[in-house]
């Protein structure tokens, strides 16, 4: 099994950045999928959750109206679209899979993070 993210850069507040996971060796359409973030000061946070069947969205109250996510089943690649960035959006975010929730253990598969830094 292998989860990739990749799109993380530096922006500016009030940016926007497309985060990708391609997901590979897995049942994709099988698996729910959400983003964490996390930084040195703060333990890994949710952001965002999507079902298996690309429906049933929901955010954080800290990203909600700015971020969206989706996913591609033909793709195997979900996504995290971030706009209006804001220099506490920085951290390292994470493409988990596994179980519909908002809590990091019932997330089996993992990647290994993408560097977003918000900042002028």
């Amino acid at each position: 099994a292998h989860v990739a993210e990749s799109g993380g850069d530096l922006v500016q507040p009030g940016g926007s950045l497309r985060l990708s996971c391609v997901v590979s060796g897995l049942r994709f359409g099988s698996l729910d999928m959400a983003w964490f973030r996390q930084t040195p000061e703060k333990d890994r946070e949710f952001v965002a959750v999507i079902s298996r069947l690309g429906n049933s969205p929901y955010y954080s109250d800290s990203v909600k109206g700015r971020f969206a996510i989706s996913r591609d089943g033909t793709k195997n690649t979900g996504y995290l679209q971030m706009d209006s960035l804001k220099p506490e959006d920085t951290g390292t975010y994470y493409c988990a899979l596994g179980k519909y929730s908002t809590d990091a253990v019932t997330f089996s598969y993992w990647g290994q993070g993408t560097q977003v830094t918000v900042s002028s």
